[in-house]
């Protein structure tokens, strides 16, 4: 798929251009240059000018995300570090723009930093994208991962429950018999209780 058909770009352009238009009442000429710059790299394969407008001083936020997450998307290991920085953005959506290019990297390292971030209990507030990216990379990082998440958050009250719910759905999806005491142990609570019986019907569907 050519990146201009790409429709997470398509929706990181549009909600980047929104930002900038919010913040400064007009689109610099700078944004429209490297959305065409993004555009043409399957074509030119140019992603020297990319690596530099993500590592040279000052550049903008919005300048960085496009060139990491075109550069993630086409394979080029140069982005991987400013593509995890920003899947533990306080911005879902970044997150979300972030994990979409992570997954399509091939990175080695992809498991091991979404593991890492998901299982940051300070940083639990940003925890669903990383587990999301996890049950979609199916590493041997992943089912460790998403056990050690559900387990905390195995109280009523907790307040990051949808970080539990995206662990027990992505359990489910992983379908591996590891899971079995995670999921279990989830039945009784009363926001999980129904996706776990599910994701235990797809361990063994005669659960």
């Amino acid at each position: 798929m050519e990146i201009s058909e790409d429709p997470e770009f398509c929706s990181m352009i549009d909600r980047l251009r929104d930002e900038i238009e919010n913040a400064s009442g007009e689109v610099p000429e700078a944004f429209t240059e490297l959305v065409e710059l993004a555009r043409a790299l399957p074509v030119n394969g140019d992603r020297e000018e990319l690596h530099r407008v993500l590592t040279e001083p000052g550049r903008p936020l919005w300048a960085r995300e496009v060139a990491a997450y075109s550069l993630g998307v086409a394979g080029d290991p140069r982005a991987f570090e400013a593509l995890v920085l920003l899947l533990n953005h306080r911005d879902p959506e970044r997150c979300v723009t972030a994990a979409h290019a992570l997954a399509r990297l091939g990175d080695p390292r992809t498991a091991r930093a979404a593991a890492a971030l998901a299982t940051n209990e300070l940083r639990v507030a940003y925890a669903l994208l990383p587990v999301r990216l996890l049950a979609e990379l199916r590493a041997p990082e992943s089912v460790p991962a998403l056990v050690t998440v559900l387990g905390r958050r195995l109280r009523p009250d907790d307040p990051h429950w949808r970080v539990g719910l995206a662990c027990v759905e992505g359990l489910g999806t992983l379908g591996d018999p590891r899971a079995r005491e995670a999921l279990e142990a989830a039945l009784p609570h009363p926001r999980l209780g129904a996706a776990a019986r599910t994701s235990l019907r797809r361990l063994d569907p005669a659960h």
